[in-house]
């Protein structure tokens, strides 16, 4: 019983060491040697939990996108009109100088060149487009949202403007990119109301 819950705690270890150096140094920089340090596992217990360095990688982008569409969600939520469920995804708390770490895999050439890595992170913006579209839908069925909009195009919009404000923030070492980004986007999106 005690060696089994040592060695789940040794993989869990394993993939968060792995998620955080994907997100600071993407695949190429996320050694094995690095990933058994910084989880504090050796190369044996690497290897008893994993195929090698690719099989931990797949684990550890699963559980960041999982992650990414749970807090997405949380902000997105069943309740509140279209534009302040947009808002509060929009608004909600992120570590903008360190970018998004699914957004961030999408620059990285060897996740983008496997297949089976790019996955998730596909499978995650796909996702968050399709929510996002759907609420956007939601407004427009209801008059918040007024105009010739176009759901999808919104969506994609909503989620361009939050990985670009990403590579602003961190080419300027300020959130204030960030922040007038989105500021923009929902002075955009803002409901009009009749004068």
């Amino acid at each position: 019983m005690y060696s089994a819950c040592m060695s789940a705690n040794a993989s869990e270890r394993l993939i968060e060491a792995t998620r955080e150096l994907l997100w600071e140094r993407g695949y190429v920089g996320t050694s094995p040697k690095a990933i058994q340090q910084a989880a504090g596992a050796g190369q044996g217990s690497m290897y008893h939990h994993f195929d090698g360095k690719p099989d931990l990688a797949l684990a550890a982008i699963r559980r960041t996108a999982a992650e990414l569409r749970e807090a997405a969600e949380r902000a997105l939520g069943p309740e509140g009109s279209a534009y302040a469920r947009i808002e509060a995804y929009l608004l909600r708390e992120r570590d903008v100088l360190r970018g998004c770490p699914v957004g961030r895999l999408t620059m990285d050439p060897d996740v983008i060149a496997s297949e089976e890595l790019r996955e998730p992170v596909d499978e995650t913006l796909d996702w968050l487009r399709g929510r996002l579209a759907a609420i956007v839908q939601e407004g427009l069925d209801g008059g918040e949202f007024t105009g010739p909009l176009d759901a999808h195009e919104v969506a994609s919009t909503v989620v361009a403007t939050v990985q670009g404000g990403y590579v602003l923030a961190r080419a300027t070492g300020s959130p204030a990119a960030f922040d007038a980004a989105v500021r923009g986007l929902l002075a955009l999106l803002s409901p009009r109301t009749a004068p």
